[in-house]
């Protein structure tokens, strides 16, 4: 029986985002340790708070400050707290109605286990030591029997406001081929491109799907292609990526191997970024070690013609 591949992948960017008046005064009071929300005009005021009434669509912006005690409205456990959530120890997920609030705010409950935990319960806010105007300078709320907190009198006006945040996003996840993407990495290791052809259309698909998008029909005949090609289209890359040791600027682009009907991305070297074209011909540069191409340089052959790649721009 063949191996079955599989490999991690990670897909992680930060997002950033300017932020509006509204929340930019929330995200600033939780710096200040303030809780803030707004009022709608038929008198809820919501937390966290948003620039548009959820029902009527309205614009809003009335800044009220809530207290930093509540109750939970509903809850669940979590067991096994995975990477960057609020605690490493089991916790509970909360929606948190805070004084004053007539909207339940999520976050994280610091309890001993599920038994401790039940709708109704009071709890209270746990700041961060450190904060700097993020959702995580509330660290998580903790069980509190006591009265409800003091207002601070805020009108939502504060010193050095926070206008922007940057939120990184990440996703980790196992990747395991399919049939016909192992047969087209395990050919790379040989420093062979294969595709499959369609039995409907004729159509050679490189990296093989293990079936035609066109006609939806299941595909198995191998063909090897290349290792030459043609660059259809392309772009200039102008800013550097995290943990991507190229210099910039730098050509990234579509490249339609030989026999291939469908055109493959990959980076073009060997020629100064200004100089590549539409139509310039290219072929595969391996590595020692590599299981697949570096880059792509010119061959030095005379450019394509236009009509014989059009289909694939």
């Amino acid at each position: 029986m063949p191996e079955v591949l599989k490999a991690p992948l990670v897909v992680e960017f930060p997002f950033t985002r300017s932020l509006g008046p509204v929340q930019s005064a929330f995200l600033t009071g939780l710096r200040e340790r303030v809780v803030l929300g707004v009022k709608t005009r038929d008198g809820r005021t919501l937390v966290p708070p948003v620039e548009y009434d959820p029902v009527t669509s309205e614009e809003i912006g009335e800044l009220v400050e809530v207290g930093s005690t509540g109750t939970v409205t509903t809850w669940a456990w979590n067991h096994e707290p995975r990477r960057g959530q609020p605690l490493d120890t089991p916790f509970a997920w909360v929606l948190v109605k805070l004084d004053g609030a007539d909207t339940g705010l999520l976050h994280a409950l610091d309890a001993p286990g599920p038994d401790s935990v039940h709708t109704g319960m009071r709890v209270r806010v746990r700041w961060a030591e450190e904060r700097s105007g993020a959702i995580t300078d509330i660290a998580c709320f903790e069980p509190y029997d006591g009265d409800s907190a003091e207002l601070t009198g805020s009108d939502g006006r504060f010193e050095d406001m926070v206008t922007g945040i940057v939120a990184p996003a990440r996703l980790d996840y196992t990747y395991s081929p399919g049939r016909a993407q192992s047969g087209y990495i395990n050919a790379l290791s040989d420093r062979r491109a294969v595709g499959e052809r369609c039995p409907s259309c004729r159509k050679v698909y490189v990296p093989p799907r293990g079936a035609c998008p066109t006609c939806g029909v299941a595909t198995s005949e191998q063909v090897e292609v290349g290792p030459r090609g043609t660059l259809t289209t392309y772009c200039i890359v102008n800013i550097k990526a995290k943990n991507l040791d190229i210099e910039v600027p730098y050509v990234y682009g579509h490249i339609a191997l030989d026999g291939a009907d469908l055109a493959l991305h990959g980076r073009i070297g060997g020629i100064p970024y200004d100089q590549v074209r539409m139509g310039l011909r290219v072929e595969p540069v391996w590595t020692d070690g590599g299981r697949f191409p570096d880059h792509y340089r010119p061959t030095g052959e005379p450019d394509a013609d236009y009509d014989t790649y059009k289909e694939l721009v």
